[in-house]
């Protein structure tokens, strides 16, 4: 499994979120459990100019700046610093997996709710976004699927749609539909899945964020069960693994007892460890 990871991504450790250093904890935990089937990949990261495509450059310039809060709602420096590398671990694997016709990992988080001017949501820069329009520009794909399974609405995502009047992103978003286990139970989320899918056939690279927050025991989720989860990851590989496709980790938010911060969020990381191990058996 080729995992695009490199420390410069890994933001400071922010109270509300884990998803600024959830990278680390997370490739750490697949190279202990998976061992040699995690290959991390070098990549360059993502460029001022790049992001401004996805972006308003006053905006983008800001963060960066550090002048505009950012996700969090801080100015923190470490945390714009690490901004490109996040965003340019989703280019450079998307960039991969295009190219060579791939499925790949980009071990990132903090995308979806950024707006085209504005960061919300423990998100900054959203990255899908910058990644889309970077390949189009560069004459790689020319329609791109955004499956968005993390537990709430893609809101930034649309908004850069919208001020863009993009028609060739395929954007599907869980959280516009789903909210608790009611709302996708008697095979609802099942049948959205299904149908989101469906509209992704078409396309030359499909972005998937896998996140472990839809869990029932996420205090932000609280909609799948442990089995629709897996059963989710599965049904996504099964019938997109033939495209170029990257997933990502997106958000995460159950906290235990433990003595250190990856002790504390393991069943994040047993959700995303279980992603990981399912694209090994299936991809190598």
């Amino acid at each position: 499994m080729k995992v695009f990871y490199r420390k410069e991504q890994v933001g400071p450790v922010q109270r509300a979120s884990p998803s600024a250093h959830k990278s680390r904890w997370v490739v750490e935990d697949w190279q202990k459990n998976l061992g040699a089937a995690v290959e991390i990949c070098s990549f360059e990261p993502a460029t001022e100019k790049q992001i401004a495509r996805a972006h308003q450059a006053d905006f983008v310039q800001g963060i960066l700046g550090c002048t505009v809060a950012n996700g969090f709602g801080n100015r923190d420096q470490a945390v714009a610093q690490s901004l490109p590398y996040t965003s340019g671990s989703m280019l450079a694997a998307a960039a991969y997996a295009v190219l060579h016709k791939a499925v790949v990992c980009s071990p990132t988080s903090g995308f979806h709710h950024a707006g085209f001017s504005n960061a919300w949501g423990y998100c900054t820069f959203n990255g899908l976004m910058v990644t889309a329009l970077a390949l189009k520009d560069a004459g790689l794909v020319n329609r791109v699927a955004i499956l968005d399974c993390d537990a709430h609405y893609g809101d930034g995502t649309d908004s850069i749609i919208r001020a863009q009047g993009i028609d060739w992103i395929v954007h599907h978003t869980q959280g516009q539909d789903f909210w608790d286990a009611e709302t996708a139970a008697n095979g609802a989320y099942e049948r959205w899945l299904s149908a989101a899918i469906s509209e992704c056939l078409h396309c030359d690279l499909v972005l998937y964020q896998a996140g472990a927050d839809p869990h029932i025991d996420d205090p932000l989720g609280r909609t799948l069960t442990t089995a629709q989860m897996r059963e989710r990851d599965r049904t996504v590989f099964q019938r997109l693994g033939h495209l170029p496709l990257v997933w990502n980790l997106a958000g995460g938010y159950q906290v235990v007892e433990g003595d250190t911060e990856a002790e504390r969020i393991e069943p994040v990381l047993a959700l995303h460890r279980e992603t990981a191990r399912l694209h090994c058996e299936m991809f190598g």
